[in-house]
C-alpha cells in the first residue's frame, strides 16, 4: 500500500464522518433547548465544537441563526471533492503510481 493509498484510505472516512457530524449539528440548531453535554448529543458536539468556535469569531449569527455548521459542511465537502473526488488530487496521484 502506497502513501497516497493510505492517505486516501484514512481521509475518506474522516471527511465523510465530519460532514455527517456537521449535518447533525445543523439539525441540532433547530432545537436550542437540547443540552449538548448529555449523551449521545455530546458525541456530535465534542468533535465539532472546536471548528465552530473558531469560525464563530469570524462569522456572526445572521438573524439569530448560527450558520457556521453550514459553512463547515461546505468546506469539508469541497476538501473531500478536491482531494478524493473523481478528478481529485489524491485520486489522480494513485492512478499515476
Amino acid at each position: 500500500m502506497t502513501g497516497v493509498n493510505l492517505t486516501t484510505w484514512i481521509l475518506n472516512p474522516v471527511l465523510g464522518l465530519m460532514i455527517f457530524l456537521f449535518i447533525f449539528r445543523i439539525i441540532l440548531t433547530w432545537y436550542p433547548q437540547v443540552d449538548l453535554n448529555r449523551f449521545p448529543i455530546n458525541l456530535i458536539a465534542w468533535p465539532t465544537e472546536p471548528f465552530l468556535a473558531l469560525l464563530r469569531k469570524l462569522v456572526p449569527p445572521i438573524g439569530g441563526v448560527d450558520i457556521t455548521p453550514i459553512i463547515w459542511v461546505g468546506i469539508f465537502s469541497l476538501l473531500r471533492e478536491i482531494l478524493l473526488g473523481q478528478q481529485g488530487l489524491l485520486t489522480m496521484l494513485s492512478r499515476v503510481s
